[in-house]
């Protein structure tokens, strides 16, 4: 097998860890990003074990352990009343259970360690996609500097605003959810002193909408507050803007004393829209495809955004394994298959904003194998 010439649109988690996994298949892999440089940008990314399993078998696993802080429990506690009403063991318990434990990590140092495990010349930014070609022998990516590359295949991994996906089935507007999040990130020793700092703790509202979730970063050296409550419109341009700590002080003053001291220790906020598309019938056209955001865009209640990216590129990597030019189609509509059902289920569970309040079976998220689950 000579392998697959593949071009990736969207130089994020989803698509660095295609391009690892697609390397390690075979296949040669470029990777274009829109950005011009990559820079420090989010805050962070709650990977769990089966992102972080995933994540093992690619080889970042001990890297990211570097820099990551490992969350000693999952816990939910009624947002205004402080009762505790379920909590699950993470850390070493989860390593047993699931193979992997929960991390909780900067985005940048992840996006760090998966770029470092692919050769310098075949990530390329600054190269904006405008369009996606097909024909008989493949895909062609369009750049907006009017460059054009040839490939046997295309993956728009390239976020919710997805060229790739534009160009494939048309423009569609996200759908904005009615819900506003806050995110802030403050030293640990301005924690207050009754939090279980070590854990990730999830504080939930009146309402589904709104809550309360804090985790330890930086090897437990930082706290990272993220607040959802509801907003009847977004009319601000752009979707993340500087956020008024006050406003966010002031949403949740009906909570807990010790959730309303996580927010007194916040010195800075961001806020944001939340959007949504509804699940897709057909990811796939011709020899192009999409994965992550681009095909499954979800709220962030359940935290596996990222992780559901990490998992289609693992599914995409062995679908592809062994395929040459003329397999792709045949190839891509088994990693629909495979991955469809799962994160249709995810983005229904997210959006419904239920998972574990009062305890429940955490194993067909965590305890998924994207390298041995059967693939169609």
């Amino acid at each position: 097998m000579v392998g697959l010439k593949i071009g990736i649109s969207g130089g994020g988690i989803g698509g660095f860890s295609a391009a690892i996994a697609l390397r390690k298949a075979g296949h040669k892999v470029e990777v274009f990003e829109r950005a011009p440089a990559f820079n420090r940008v989010g805050a962070d990314i709650n990977l769990t074990p089966n992102a972080v399993f995933a994540l093992d078998q690619l080889g970042v696993g001990e890297y990211l352990r570097k820099t990551a802080a490992r969350p000693t429990f999952r816990i939910s506690r009624d947002g205004v009343s402080g009762e505790e009403t379920s909590r699950l063991p993470m850390s070493a318990a989860a390593e047993e259970k699931y193979g992997a434990p929960q991390l909780t990590i900067h985005r940048a140092d992840l996006l760090n360690a998966l770029q470092d495990q692919l050769p310098k010349e075949t990530v390329h930014s600054g190269m904006a996609t405008s369009d996606v070609e097909l024909n008989d022998s493949g895909a062609t990516l369009v750049f907006e500097d009017g460059s054009r590359r040839d490939f046997d295949l295309v993956i728009g991994a390239d976020g919710i605003h997805s060229a790739v996906r534009t160009a494939l089935f048309g423009a569609d507007d996200p759908k904005f959810t009615g819900i506003v999040s806050y995110r802030a990130v403050f030293p640990r020793s301005k924690a207050p002193k009754s939090g279980e700092s070590d854990a990730f703790t999830k504080w939930w509202g009146e309402v589904p909408e709104k809550q309360i979730v804090t985790f330890p970063l930086t090897l437990g050296e930082e706290i990272f507050v993220f607040a959802t409550t509801p907003q009847q419109g977004w009319t601000e341009e752009g979707w993340t803007l500087p956020g008024d700590v006050e406003e966010l002080r002031a949403e949740y003053s009906n909570f807990h004393p010790d959730a309303r001291a996580l927010l007194d220790a916040c010195e800075s906020v961001t806020k944001s829209a939340l959007h949504v598309r509804e699940p897709m019938e057909v990811w796939s056209k011709g020899r192009a495809t999409i994965l992550g955001d681009a095909a499954h865009p979800m709220v962030p209640f359940m935290a596996q955004g990222a992780c559901m990216a990490i998992e289609d590129a693992v599914i995409l990597s062995r679908a592809l394994n062994g395929v040459e030019a003329q397999g792709v189609e045949a190839a891509l509509a088994r990693y629909e298959a495979a991955r469809k059902p799962r994160t249709a289920q995810v983005q229904a569970n997210s959006l419904a904003n239920d998972w574990l309040k009062k305890g429940g079976n955490a194993d067909w998220v965590y305890g998924y194998d994207a390298w041995s689950v059967a693939l169609g």
